[in-house]
This record gives C-alpha cells, sequence and structure tokens, in this order.
C-alpha cells in the first residue's frame, strides 16, 4: 500500500523569540532588557507605518514586549515613562485577577450571592431576583440588571432594576462590576488599593493606584505597569518564579469563554478567536472573531478612549497602548484593536506563523493522511527533555506530551486520528529552544 507523508517545516519568529525563556525586568529597579525589531526580523517599514498611525491616533504611550524584553517604547505628545494615564475598563482585567487571588484565600467564592457582602436591598429588584446575583454574575456580565438607565454607572439601589435573571442576558454593565469593589473590600477588610498592592503591585514592580471618579473607581499608572502587568498574565500568574495566583483553574476560565451569550468574554476579558461577539450598548450577537487580525489566542483588558493591553500567548507577546480617544466609535473600540493588529501584522515580515514557512534541520512534522497520525522527528541528544503541546485552531489544548528523546531519529507520534480536520498548531519546548508550526490536518 502507498503512504504518502506530508512534511511541514516550522514557521518562525526567529531565533530570538523562541530561543529564550521569558525576561521579567527586576522590581524596584527601572532596568529593562530590550531586544531590536531587526533582531526578530520584523519590516523595519511597516514598524514605522504603525508608529505613524498609533502616533496619529492620540496616543500616549505605546509598548510592545517580547518574550517580556522591550521591542518598542514610544511615547507621543510630552507623555513620558514616568507619567500616569488612566486605564478605564481595562483595569476590569486587573480587578478579576484580583477577584481571583481573594477566592484562593478563602475569602470569596464565585457562587456567593452579592447580598452576602452588601446586604439585601443593594438593588431595586424583588428580593428573589436579587438573591440571584452572584459574584459569577458581576464577573461575566451576566446579572440581568437593566443597562439601560440614564447612568449606567450609579450604583445606588434605585439605579439597578431587574431586567432579566441573573445569567440569562449579557450586557456591558459598569455599575455591577463596580461594586466588585464593595465585595473585594468587605470580604477582605481591606482597600482594594491596599489589597491590590500586596497581593501585586508590591511584587511585580507596578506603580499604581485606584482613584474613585464619581461611582467608579479607575486605575491610574504608568504605560510600563501597564506591560508589567501584561507579563504577569503572560505568565499565568506567576512573576520570576513567584507564584501569585496558584489557582490555575480560575485563571483557566478568566482567559477563555466564560458563559455562551457572549462567547468572547471571560471574567471582565474580551477573547479573540471564538465564533461570535458582542458589544457595549447593543443586544445584537455579531458572527466571527472580535479582531479577526489577530492570532485566535488573544486576549485583552479594553477600556474607554482605548486604553489596550493584549496579550498572545502563541507569539508571548504584550502589547500596550494608552492616550485619548481615536476617531472610532464602538464604547470599548474593539474596531480600533482590530486596527491596529491590522498594521501589527504587517511588521511581522519574516516571522514564521504569521507568513513564510522555514525548514530547519533539528527538526520536521510529518503527517500520514491514511493513518492521521502526526510525528515530530528530532535531531537532538537522546535524553533531551521535550515538551509538545497541540493546540486547535482556537489556541485550546488537544494533546500534550512531556518526556525523555530516547533515540535519535525516533519520532513522537501525536494519536490525532479521532480529530475533525482542519488546522492545527504545536507548540514545543527543549532546553534552550520553544517553537511553533502550524499545519493541515486531512
Amino acid at each position: 500500500m502507498l503512504q504518502v507523508r506530508i512534511r511541514y517545516g516550522f514557521w518562525w519568529w526567529g531565533w530570538s523569540l523562541f530561543g529564550q525563556g521569558l525576561y521579567f525586568p527586576p522590581v524596584g529597579d527601572t532596568t529593562w532588557a530590550r531586544i531590536s525589531p531587526a533582531a526578530l526580523g520584523w519590516c523595519q517599514p511597516a514598524l514605522d507605518s504603525l508608529l505613524d498611525f498609533v502616533g496619529s491616533t492620540r496616543t500616549k504611550a505605546f509598548l510592545i514586549l517580547q518574550n517580556g524584553r522591550l521591542v518598542v517604547e514610544a511615547y507621543f505628545g510630552g507623555f513620558g515613562r514616568d507619567s500616569l494615564w488612566y486605564w478605564a475598563s481595562a483595569g476590569k482585567t486587573l480587578t478579576a485577577f484580583l477577584i481571583g487571588k481573594a477566592q484562593e484565600e478563602g475569602y470569596l467564592r464565585l457562587t456567593d450571592t452579592t447580598s452576602r457582602f452588601l446586604g439585601v436591598g443593594w438593588t431595586s429588584c424583588p428580593p428573589e431576583k436579587e438573591r440571584l446575583i452572584t459574584l459569577w454574575h458581576q464577573l461575566t456580565m451576566t446579572s440581568g440588571l437593566s443597562d439601560q438607565g440614564p447612568n449606567p454607572d450609579c450604583t445606588d439601589p434605585a439605579c439597578l432594576t431587574c431586567l432579566a435573571d441573573a445569567g440569562t442576558r449579557w450586557a456591558y454593565h459598569n455599575a455591577p462590576y463596580t461594586l466588585l469593589h464593595a465585595v473585594l473590600e468587605q470580604a477582605t477588610g481591606l482597600s482594594t488599593q491596599a489589597y491590590y498592592a500586596t497581593r501585586v503591585g508590591n511584587r511585580i514592580g507596578m506603580r499604581g493606584l485606584w482613584v474613585p471618579l464619581g461611582y467608579n473607581k479607575v486605575f491610574f499608572s504608568d504605560a510600563r505597569s501597564m506591560a508589567r502587568f501584561g507579563l504577569l498574565l503572560l505568565a499565568k500568574g506567576v512573576w520570576n518564579g513567584d507564584t501569585l495566583l496558584r489557582d490555575t483553574a480560575y485563571f483557566f476560565q478568566m482567559t477563555h469563554p466564560s458563559q455562551a451569550l457572549n462567547p468572547s468574554y471571560g471574567y471582565l476579558t474580551w477573547l479573540n478567536g471564538q465564533s461570535a461577539f458582542m458589544v457595549p450598548g447593543v443586544q445584537a450577537v455579531f458572527p466571527g472573531p472580535l479582531t479577526p487580525s489577530a492570532p485566535p489566542d488573544l486576549y485583552a483588558a479594553i477600556g474607554k478612549n482605548a486604553q489596550v493591553l493584549c496579550v498572545v500567548p502563541s507569539q508571548r507577546l504584550v502589547l500596550v497602548r494608552l492616550g485619548e480617544a481615536p476617531d472610532s466609535g464602538d464604547a470599548v473600540l474593539i474596531r480600533y484593536v482590530e486596527e491596529l493588529w491590522q498594521r501589527l501584522s504587517r511588521v511581522f515580515c519574516s516571522a514564521a506563523g504569521l507568513s513564510r514557512p522555514s525548514d530547519s534541520p533539528a527538526w520536521r512534522v510529518e503527517v500520514d493522511p491514511l493513518s492521521r497520525k502526526v510525528q515530530v522527528f528530532w535531531a537532538l541528544w537522546p535524553g533531551t527533555r521535550l515538551r509538545l503541546e497541540g493546540l486547535d485552531r482556537m489556541g485550546r489544548t488537544v494533546w500534550h506530551w512531556e518526556g525523555y528523546l530516547k533515540e535519535e531519529g525516533q519520532p513522537v507520534v501525536w494519536p490525532a486520528e479521532n480529530l475533525p480536520a482542519g488546522l492545527y498548531g504545536l507548540r514545543g519546548e527543549a532546553p534552550g529552544l520553544v517553537f511553533t508550526t502550524r499545519f493541515f490536518l486531512p
């Protein structure tokens, strides 16, 4: 019987990207290691065009980290490295992290009713409806409270009326979110600022402050502090060996679809790569991913006037944009994030995984279309420790292998015969080497 094997080379972002582990800038120090765009194989004309666009859209600060190292750090209009700016609703993701930490420490549970901490009558809903609302509903924007009043920021009981049962309607609503700060303070006995500082800020070198503004509580920081938080997220809650959030299940739920009403929303965090999405102020469901030009595993903290923090695990990339409102109409400026990624994708002109394939003598992937087995061949020393992770097109892990290579030329086999046909990814780690590729499973 004739067997046909399909070979794939790995798609590279350049050796400097994956050949090193995550770098963490020191705490209490302004030192931050850098890597040049040229070292990553980025196209300088496209990068210049991106920075022109960013500067023309009233941006104050724009940063890109690769593997934790600064690749781009640009400031505009008199704004500088130490200047402070508001995060607006991008601070919601930081709040979600704090709620996860409080649950880990036993102060609260997501299944707790909000009334446990705020008391009966914190809304104007009938008591039986108010009792349905839990902390989970506040984290997922499914409280059922009406977002259609004259002031969606108002947290007074008179402003909080029930429009639907909790968990049956998704609506981007600031007031129920803001009350999570009151829940956090009641549960822990600490102010939001003190809890943030001791559990996150001081431990990773962030410089920031929660400030009451009207009904809201808004986080202010410099751009590098936002980048530090993005790097913490990229490392899944671990900072240079210091584990800030041990609850890996919570972190996974925070950065993956939390409910089916809006699959592009986790715990106060926007998600790319899903089948549909909703936006603030509209009850329509739009088909397709949130940001088509960005990698599907991107997740983001996004706030008013385009305060943006993007994290892309597959590319080990963190992006920060702070500034005034650009010319875009969406309430949290989803469209602007797409415009950024349209331009950013052109910067990766020689980046494997985004443009052209490149063979390497160190490894190859073969797909047998008859048995539908994926084989990874190596030219590494026997005894080398290897970790492999298979991903579907949404960036979800569908296969995992970890062990030691036993014999040179002996492949590691991914039994993919039960997977549907389509595009898949493979990510691997060996000492001093990290790699990714995509391939089609027939």
